[in-house]
């Protein structure tokens, strides 16, 4: 198995590496690939050393797999490429999620949708993957008619320029801004760029893609996305209201049943899930189970994940797992 990992000096690149060691995932040869600016540099996987090369040299290296996390110009201009090489590609950037000729996937929810005939696969927005993970077993039951969520977003999702601003305004240092306002001690109500219709681009990914996730166009979603100063884990309210009505003691069972979904729920406790507590794993924990008492048949709960783990790296690492399992590579 020939693996390509494309931006692999970049925050989620490191992640994907981490993640592939811990997993043992089957590589006979690794490649690990980056920008023009990146090439000739030593990385480690393994306890082995490696020099990044180009894309150029990837595609000509004709990889089984190739992993990418290199931003969308990178992935529209490239992956195509790497496809025509019979290369399958699992992309981490939004280039390809909603283009309806390529598969949107989480595996644990719709993994048998692809085919050997997929060779770009698209890996959902982050903040999507741990909501569907936690609505998709709750949806098949109860049947969703509407979803409302807020984010709680942590400064890794923007990348390593943000999270380096945290970091220079804790300690009262003056750094480059990836953000228009300081995000120590704020937050900012304004992830990804806004759109005409007033809404940020990671809100309408929150509204699109778990429809095409689902396979379900029939329930209808509103978000507010926003970034708070946490360094790494995204939170989220999220308010739904079903078509049936539920019983919660079933609700937590369902969702205690679901592979990579953990339920945190004590009150008397104080257990519930926390971005401190999600870090570095890769499970999606949801707590804070409650009727909403305002209207029938709505549940309420709080969903957290490390985003650069199920919310990027681990999500694609788990697509290349199932093709290979598959055998579809």
């Amino acid at each position: 198995m020939k693996v390509a990992v494309v931006g692999a000096t970049g925050m989620v690149g490191n992640v994907m590496l981490q993640v592939l060691a811990e997993r043992n995932f089957p590589i006979t040869k690794l490649l690990l690939v980056a920008s023009e600016r990146s090439v000739g540099k030593q990385v480690s996987y393994k306890d082995k050393t490696y020099t990044v090369i180009g894309l150029q040299d990837a595609v000509n290296a004709k990889p089984d797999i190739a992993l990418f996390s290199a931003g969308g110009t990178t992935s529209e201009q490239w992956a195509p490429k790497f496809a025509e090489v019979g290369c399958t590609v699992v992309d981490n950037s939004s280039a390809w999620r909603m283009d309806s000729t390529k598969k949107l996937v989480v595996p644990e929810i719709n993994g048998n949708v692809l085919t050997k005939e997929d060779k770009i696969i698209a890996n959902p927005n982050c903040s999507t993957i741990q909501l569907v993970m936690a609505l998709a077993p709750l949806h098949k039951k109860y049947r969703m008619k509407r979803v409302v969520i807020s984010t709680y977003q942590s400064v890794s999702g923007t990348g390593v320029k943000a999270v380096q601003q945290l970091e220079n305004e804790t300690k009262g240092v003056k750094g480059e801004m990836a953000y228009h306002y300081p995000i120590n001690r704020n937050a900012i109500p304004h992830c990804d760029v806004f759109l005409e219709n007033g809404y940020t681009k990671e809100e309408m990914k929150l509204v699109k893609e778990p429809k095409k996730i689902l396979g379900d166009d029939s329930f209808s979603v509103t978000a507010t996305a926003v970034r708070i100063p946490t360094a790494g884990g995204h939170s989220e309210a999220v308010n739904v209201q079903f078509e049936k009505d539920f019983d919660l003691a079933d609700v937590r069972k369902l969702l205690s049943e679901t592979s990579g979904v953990i339920v945190q729920d004590n009150l008397d406790t104080n257990t519930y899930p926390m971005p401190i507590y999600a870090n570095n794993k890769d499970e999606v924990f949801v707590g804070r189970i409650r009727r909403d008492e305002s209207q029938s048949n709505t549940l309420n709960m709080w969903i957290v994940a490390d985003n650069l783990r199920k919310g990027a790296a681990t999500n694609t690492i788990q697509i290349a797992e199932y093709l290979v399992e598959n055998n579809l590579v």
